[in-house]
Parts: structure tokens; C-alpha cells; sequence
């Protein structure tokens, strides 16, 4: 039989099924991996808690229990809750805390039959887009281990991309599920808005962040999604309408309907370039979209030099709003002390108008989209390659570390401020670093995007069959 941690998800599932693999050997590879390769994936690993709900679910297995995932070892982002788990944000100020609930996507992972080994490293509070946390080894892409795996679902981005765990969960609040996912090879999607609840918590006000899947293969980003997208009471932005078919069923088909596609690569942050590779791997999927029937057309979103701004105040807030004791402060690293005090400079008023800002751009971005008649966008995913370890933050200075960001991830964060769903997809290599594209869709189409991505997959060359100098 193949090793298991070459298998997808969804093959291990089946292997599970079928008795060629016992959950508790699948676990105890998993845990070896884990051990062998030092990627700064994890936060905190629950071995003995992993095989203790190995052994239950060979059990259930044997009892022939139809959960989609039993069995199958995941890990959960170390920002949402994990009852009798330690959560630490990514912050020694955290440390050792251990929440008694769980946020509502890891506990639909585990109602799925998913064993989670553990939680994945993220940096503090999920602020930048590279997972560096303090007193902790950085989480690097297995492409290219001097190299950062993005952020800030870094640890699971690498996770998945070292053959560790098959598919993770992340959350995505300016792009921190589809830049890891770029920045190390994977299929990442930033859900709709209100499609997967962010509960039992309060979240963000405006739900710019969401959970999502990070994966190898669409078809398990797919299947992942279809346990998180359930539907939960009380949450602020429900999405009325799911789907007729399951988000599985739409990624196997891989034929979606002949689309009218926006492109454009005009980076709507200032000094952003694009490096050539990213333009190369856009153009190069451009072909493919036209190659397969899509109509193509150049696209301009509606941005303007008002969205930078608006998302800053929002995102400063936000920083702010963790709830840190004065006397620990000084435990908060550079760029977060540095976002808290533009938070705390925020005045009621000044925050209530970026948040009518907010939903004023997303109706000029939704509204272009849809007056365009186009119902998928394409970008760039990223402007610059995986960036070396140390890149942002050399120098010292969190100003010039968050102008690194900008120029390094211009195209994210607007969907998030929209609420639309994203799609993260691989489709070649520069060199020996993979390569990939944004696909936005309008919001509710997650299938859609899925479908698509699938589709394109079959064409890029790309079939996951490469495997990274870590794995």
C-alpha cells in the first residue's frame, strides 16, 4: 500500500473503511512525522490524546460508523478554541491557557470523525502574513526551508505541504489561509462570509475573518468544506442558501459552465510590483481559462486609494481589541505593540465611519463586479515569492515590517472586507518554489470556485504528484 501520509484525506478515510489502515497506525505514523521534520508547524501536539481517540475510533469503525472522517488525523489553528487544549494565540501572554469549549469548526472536524494531533503555530493574535511567533521556530514552506510559509495559517500551510497532516483548518482575515497556501503549493479557500461559523465567539464585527480549509488536492478542500459549512444558529452573517449538491460533488465534476472571468494585475496598493513569475503563472492561467471555453476579459475591481486606509483603522481595532493585562505588554512582540497603539489612538467615531467605509466599498466592488457581467475574478495570488525567513521583520521597525506585507500580498485583503469567497490555487513552479492564482467568486459560489479549480487543475500540469525537498 502507498505510505499513508503520501494518501489524501480522503483516500485514508476510505483506507480506514476498508481496513487497509487502523486509526491507530495512521495516528502513530502521523505523530513520527511530526516528530522527524522540523518545519515549526506545531504549536502544541496532543499525542496521547490522539491515539486515546484512535483507539475509539477503530472502534467505531468496526461498527461500520459512517463519519466522512473518521479516523483521519488533522490539526486545528492555534486562533480557535480547543476545549482541554492549550490556545495561545500565538502569544506568550497566553501561555498555558486552556479554554473549556471549542470553537465551532474544530468541534464539526471532530463530530466528522477527525482526530486532531494538534494545534498549528500561528503568529500573535494572526496579525502579519508570515508566522514568526515568538520563542518559537518560524513555520517554513518544505519547498524551501529558509523560506517563510506565509501566515498567518503558516503552521497548518506547512503542516499539510510537509505530508504531516492530509488537510487542516485555517482562518483567513486579510488572506492568512491563501497566501500560506501559495506560499507552500496547497489549494486554500477563504469561505464566504457566514458559510462556516466563527461561534462560540464573538469574532470580528464585520466577519472579515473566516475559516477554511488548507489541503493538497481541491477534492479534499472540497470534502473538508462540507463538514465546516454547516449550519449553526445565532450567527451574524448566515448564509441563507447552501448549495443543492455538497461542495464534494461539484469539485468531482469539474465542469462548470462556461464563465465570463474578470482578470486584472494592477496591484491596488502603492509600489506594489509584481514579480515576474506571479504575472507569468496569471498569464499562464489565462490561457488555460480561454483554452477551456471561459470567456476572458480585463477587469478593473472598483478599487481605489480608499481601501488601504479603511482596512488599516479595522485591522488596528482589532489588534487592540485582544484582551492583554497592562503588566503584559512588554510580552507582546514589536508589530503587535505597534498595531495596538494605532488601535487604542481610534476614536468610537473615527471607527463607526471606517466600518460604513467598509460596507460602502464592498457595494462599489460587488456592484462592479456584477455590472461587468463577471462571475469569477482572477489575480496574481501573490506579488513576490516566498519570502526568506527574517525578510519582514529585518531592521527592527514594525512600519516598514507591515510596507513589506502590503507590497508582498497587495491582492487579499479586499475579499475579505467583501465577504466574497477565494480560491488559492497552484499551477507551476519558478524554479523549485510553487507558484499560484487568486480566484474570487461572488459570494455563496464557493462550489463554483471549487469546481473550477478543479477544472483548471486537470489542465495546469499541476497534479501534486511533485513532492517538496521536506516531505
Amino acid at each position: 500500500m502507498t505510505t499513508p501520509h503520501d494518501l489524501t484525506a480522503l483516500d485514508q478515510a476510505a483506507a480506514l473503511r476498508c481496513g487497509e489502515l487502523s486509526a491507530v497506525e495512521l495516528v502513530e505514523h502521523t505523530l513520527r512525522r511530526i516528530t522527524e521534520r522540523d518545519l515549526g508547524a506545531f504549536a502544541t501536539v496532543t499525542a496521547d490524546r490522539a491515539l486515546a481517540e484512535a483507539k475509539v475510533a477503530d472502534e467505531r469503525l468496526a461498527e461500520g460508523d459512517p463519519a466522512p472522517f473518521l479516523g483521519v488525523p488533522t490539526a486545528i489553528k492555534d486562533l480557535a478554541l480547543t476545549a482541554g487544549v492549550p490556545t495561545g494565540f500565538g502569544s506568550r501572554v497566553y501561555a498555558g491557557h486552556v479554554p473549556t469549549v471549542d470553537d465551532d469548526a474544530a468541534r464539526l472536524l471532530r463530530e466528522a470523525g477527525a482526530i486532531s494531533v494538534g494545534k498549528t503555530a500561528t503568529p500573535e493574535f494572526g496579525l502579519p502574513p508570515y508566522t514568526e511567533p515568538a520563542g518559537r521556530p518560524p513555520a517554513v514552506t518544505p519547498w524551501d526551508t529558509t523560506r517563510l510559509a506565509g501566515g498567518s495559517s503558516g503552521g497548518a500551510a506547512a503542516a499539510v505541504a510537509g505530508g504531516l497532516v492530509a488537510f487542516a483548518h485555517g482562518t483567513d482575515g486579510g488572506g492568512s489561509i491563501r497566501i500560506p497556501a501559495a506560499c507552500c503549493g496547497l489549494v486554500g479557500l477563504k469561505t464566504t462570509r457566514g458559510l462556516v461559523s466563527r461561534g462560540p465567539a464573538g469574532g470580528d464585527p464585520l466577519g472579515m475573518s473566516v475559516s477554511g480549509p488548507l489541503a493538497r488536492t481541491v477534492d479534499d478542500a472540497a470534502a473538508m468544506l462540507d463538514v465546516l459549512a454547516a449550519v449553526v444558529p445565532g450567527e451574524p452573517y448566515p448564509l441563507l442558501a447552501r448549495p443543492a449538491e455538497s461542495y464534494l460533488a461539484a469539485a468531482l465534476r469539474a465542469a462548470p459552465r462556461r464563465l465570463r472571468i474578470g482578470r486584472y494585475a494592477t496591484p491596488p496598493v502603492p509600489d506594489a510590483v509584481v514579480d515576474p513569475a506571479c504575472l507569468a503563472a496569471y498569464d499562464h492561467v489565462t490561457e488555460l481559462l480561454a483554452g477551456l471555453g471561459h470567456e476572458v476579459v480585463e477587469f478593473a475591481p472598483g478599487l481605489d486609494e480608499d481601501f488601504l486606509p479603511v482596512f488599516e483603522v479595522l485591522w488596528a481595532v482589532l489588534a487592540h481589541g485582544h484582551p492583554v493585562p497592562p503588566e503584559a505588554e512588554p510580552l507582546l512582540q514589536p508589530l503587535t505593540r505597534w498595531w495596538r497603539d494605532r488601535g487604542s489612538a481610534i476614536s468610537g467615531p473615527r471607527y463607526l465611519d471606517a466600518t460604513q467605509q467598509a460596507i460602502a466599498l464592498t457595494r462599489r466592488v460587488v456592484g462592479t463586479q456584477a455590472a461587468a457581467g463577471v462571475n469569477v475574478v482572477l489575480t496574481p495570488m501573490l506579488a513576490q515569492l516566498p519570502r526568506p525567513v527574517g525578510w519582514f521583520t529585518a531592521g527592527g521597525d514594525p512600519a516598514e515590517d507591515f510596507e513589506r506585507q502590503k507590497r508582498f500580498t497587495p491582492f487579499t485583503a479586499t475579499y475579505n472586507l467583501t465577504g466574497q469567497p477565494a480560491l488559492s490555487l497552484p499551477v507551476e513552479f519558478a524554479g523549485d518554489l510553487p507558484v499560484s492564482v487568486q480566484l474570487v467568486g461572488r459570494a455563496g459560489e464557493d462550489a463554483l470556485l471549487l469546481e473550477l479549480g478543479a477544472q483548471l487543475r486537470a489542465v495546469s500540469g499541476w497534479d501534486g504528484s511533485r513532492r517538496p525537498p521536506a516531505w
